[in-house]
């Protein structure tokens, strides 16, 4: 016990002489793991769309005796895209959408930022990778010998394998990413807003901010 105790008193003492008690500047750190999710597709713009609508909810039902009117500030095609799913989910869940405002009009204004960061961002998705392959073993040697059940189990290794990969996109971590808000507004306060914020494949940009188009070239010829 009294060596344990020794041993466990240097690492203290080690580890109390490495970190430094004063600094000129705020020391970097990350921050917890999270997940975000990568719009890779237009239907996906109709799930956030809905996932929106859900969470604005509360303060639509408060107001359900105003009209609503869907307005977006940006024409890119997410921007479009998205108003439209906002509209048809509106007026699926039986509120009133209008194709004009007016005064007694709520706004539901959707407005985006598309920024970009440097290219080669770090990307820690497959931490998980050996637990899942690890957890396989386990399943294998807990069954008997028989050809029958070595192959279900080894399927069934590689469908969980799978599984667990799946939740992840695929490629380097893009440098795209698009801030999305949705309030809910007249011209004198704001009764309700969400922000969300999503990946977007780098190559798909012009998809989501209409400033950013590909370049073209002109070839011109003196006759």
């Amino acid at each position: 016990m009294q060596v344990r105790a020794v041993i466990a008193l240097t690492g203290a003492l080690l580890l109390a002489g490495c970190a430094m008690r004063h600094s000129p500047a705020p020391v970097a750190t990350n921050f917890p793991g999270t997940q975000q999710a990568k719009l890779q597709a237009a239907a996906h713009w109709g799930v956030i769309a809905r996932h929106m609508t859900t969470q604005l909810a509360p303060s639509l039902k408060v107001n359900v005796r105003r009209p609503l009117y869907v307005s977006s500030q940006q024409s890119s095609a997410f921007a479009q895209g998205v108003s439209a799913h906002l509209v048809t989910a509106l007026v699926n869940d039986g509120y009133t959408v209008v194709k004009v405002a007016d005064a007694n009009t709520l706004r539901i204004e959707l407005d985006t930022q598309v920024v970009a960061f440097s290219p080669n961002r770090p990307q820690y998705k497959f931490a998980g990778e050996r637990t899942a392959l690890v957890a396989s073993m386990w399943v294998l040697t807990g069954i008997e010998h028989s050809v029958e059940w070595l192959a279900t189990a080894a399927i069934a290794g590689q469908d969980a394998y799978s599984w667990f990969r799946s939740q992840f996109a695929t490629g380097a971590t893009p440098k795209t990413e698009i801030i999305v808000n949705l309030s809910l507004a007249d011209d004198h306060r704001y009764y309700a807003r969400t922000t969300s914020v999503y990946y977007t494949t780098d190559s798909d940009r012009a998809l989501y901010d209409a400033a950013h188009q590909p370049s073209k070239t002109f070839l011109v010829r003196n006759h």
